[in-house]
Parts: C-alpha cells; sequence; structure tokens
C-alpha cells in the first residue's frame, strides 16, 4: 500500500520517520493496519475483535497491532475506555491509500481475499445481478495460457459464424462491464480479436510456443492508445450536474484507453460518438466532442 502523507500537516523529518516505520513492516503487518485504517475511515470504529475475527490473530496480536498503528498515527485514533474500542479522531488523515474501486467492492462483498476472508458485506448495499460469468473451468486455463504464453484450441459459438473450432494465443483479459472477453491472436482468422469467455467451451492449452506475431506487442490496437474527451451531452439543460457525476474539470473528463477497448468504454457509458451530438434518447449523457480521438 502506498503512504499518503499530507504535506501541511507532517513535516520532513515526520515524514522520512513514518515512512521508514511502514517500509520496514512486513506483508502481512501492512494488511492488517490497511484493515484497522479502513475500519476506522468508514465505520468510524474498531476493536481488538474486529482484526481476530478477520485475521485468526489472537487477542494480544490485535493489540499489538493497534498500538502500532497508534505510534505511527497518534492523530487518527481515540481510545473510548467504556466500549473498549477504538474511534475515528476529528484530526483523522489517512495514511494509507484507499482506492475508491477497492473500497466500494470492500464494504459491499467484504474485505477478504475471496478464499478464507471475510465476503459480508460492510454496510447495506445492493447491486445488480450479474446474469453471465465466465465458468470456472473455462476461465482457468485461459488464465494459465495468458501466463505460460501459450496457445489455446477451443471450440468458440459466434453470434455470425456459429460454432467453430479454433486455436487462439490469448493475452489478456478484459471486463466490458456488462461481460468478460479475452484479447487474442486468433490462429483461423489470422488477426487479434476479443472471445467472449462465456462461449468458449473445451479449452485445451497446447504445448507450443507462440510466436512473436501472435504476442500482445504485435497487436496495433492494443498497443495504441487514443484519448477521448467527453463532455455534458449539449441537449442537456444543467451540464454542471454532469459534471458533478463524473468529477469534471473545467467541464470535461479527458481519457486515455487502448483503442481495442475504447469501443465497450462508449458502449457501456452511453455516450453519444456521433460528431453533430445528433443522439437525443435519455440515456445519451455524454458527448464524445472529439470523435476522431487523439493519439
Amino acid at each position: 500500500m502506498d503512504l499518503v502523507f499530507p504535506s501541511f500537516s507532517m513535516d520532513k523529518e515526520r515524514l522520512l520517520m513514518h515512512s521508514q516505520r511502514v517500509g520496514s513492516l512486513s506483508q502481512a503487518q501492512r494488511e492488517r493496519l490497511t484493515y484497522l485504517e479502513f475500519r476506522l475511515y468508514f465505520m468510524g470504529q474498531i476493536g481488538r475483535p474486529d482484526l481476530s475475527a478477520r485475521f485468526g490473530v489472537a487477542p494480544a496480536g490485535a493489540t499489538r497491532d493497534i498500538a502500532m498503528y497508534r505510534e505511527l498515527a497518534p492523530k487518527n485514533i481515540d481510545l473510548h475506555n467504556s466500549s473498549k474500542t477504538y474511534r475515528i479522531s476529528s484530526e483523522f488523515v489517512p495514511i494509507f491509500e484507499h482506492a475508491p474501486q477497492r473500497v466500494l467492492s470492500a464494504l459491499s462483498l467484504g474485505f477478504g481475499d475471496g478464499v478464507d476472508g471475510d465476503q459480508r458485506s460492510q454496510l447495506p448495499c445492493e447491486f445488480p445481478a450479474i446474469l453471465n460469468c465466465p465458468r470456472m473451468e473455462v476461465l482457468a486455463p485461459i488464465c494459465r495460457a495468458i501466463h505460460a504464453k501459450r496457445p489455446v484450441a477451443i471450440r468458440y459459438q459466434s453470434m455470425i459464424s456459429g460454432a467453430s473450432e479454433r486455436v487462439i494465443v490469448p493475452f489478456a483479459l478484459v471486463d466490458t462491464g456488462l461481460r468478460w472477453h479475452v484479447r487474442a491472436f486468433d490462429r483461423k482468422s489470422g488477426e487479434f480479436r476479443d472471445f467472449v469467455i462465456t462461449r468458449i467451451q473445451n479449452p485445451i492449452i497446447l504445448d507450443e510456443e507462440s510466436t512473436a506475431q501472435e504476442r500482445m506487442d504485435a497487436d496495433i490496437q492494443w498497443a495504441r492508445i487514443v484519448e477521448l474527451d467527453l463532455v455534458p451531452h449539449p441537449r442537456l439543460k444543467h451540464p454542471e450536474i454532469i459534471e458533478l457525476d463524473y468529477g469534471m474539470q473545467d467541464g470535461s473528463i479527458r481519457l486515455r484507453v487502448r483503442a481495442a477497448v475504447a469501443g465497450y468504454m462508449l458502449l457501456r457509458w452511453c455516450i453519444d460518438a456521433s460528431s453533430d451530438h445528433s443522439l437525443t434518447e435519455k440515456q445519451y449523457r455524454l458527448w464524445l466532442r472529439d470523435h476522431l480521438g487523439k493519439r
């Protein structure tokens, strides 16, 4: 985890001291202290039982972790004797980075690692049901092939050509927001393409090396970066609301994305990519101002 130390509250000597101390912690200690701070930041309090339940440490170990955090950030945490809990202080400033996506995932799904960790939501939370998930017996060999840079023989169901036998060389997973794809070189067509993982059947990793022209570096659309300049749709009467929704600066948000996945992003966020912002349906809240993009 990266440290976040506001310069307005710490001098250089204290910054160096804290940075060196945290840098000397083991990975396990970092994980426990990050969880401790997460509970403080988003729940407002933490007790020894919380650490014991999450990490399986003895009460004495939980006490040491809390003491260590208090040494690192004494102004962040207050002891409430009546409840024997530690609560967030009025001067709290996080010392670990808490990325929004990971925080929201932890709040909705639990802070665990997906195996033996806490899989309960931290707060009441609802989100759209996932209608299609890759089967693990398909996803696992695809991932192994990516890691080993090996081709995979598959049976693939295409909406256009139906079922076919193919050999692909996968190199990256792609989340479109609605389904998962794998980016791969397709030996049948001789092109780099996206394959929907739920349409892949019977993957078999081949005991051979992929060639240079089949690997990620040869995929022009994957390597090419385009810049998307997104603004509130011109038809909207209150563009300032859209600016708030998307955290825009100076009325726009500029994103640099791979050309191979830019189309998925435009679809996911219902972005009007027409040159004259001619799509007027309500779902279009954003307009791609430079519809050609920039390198």
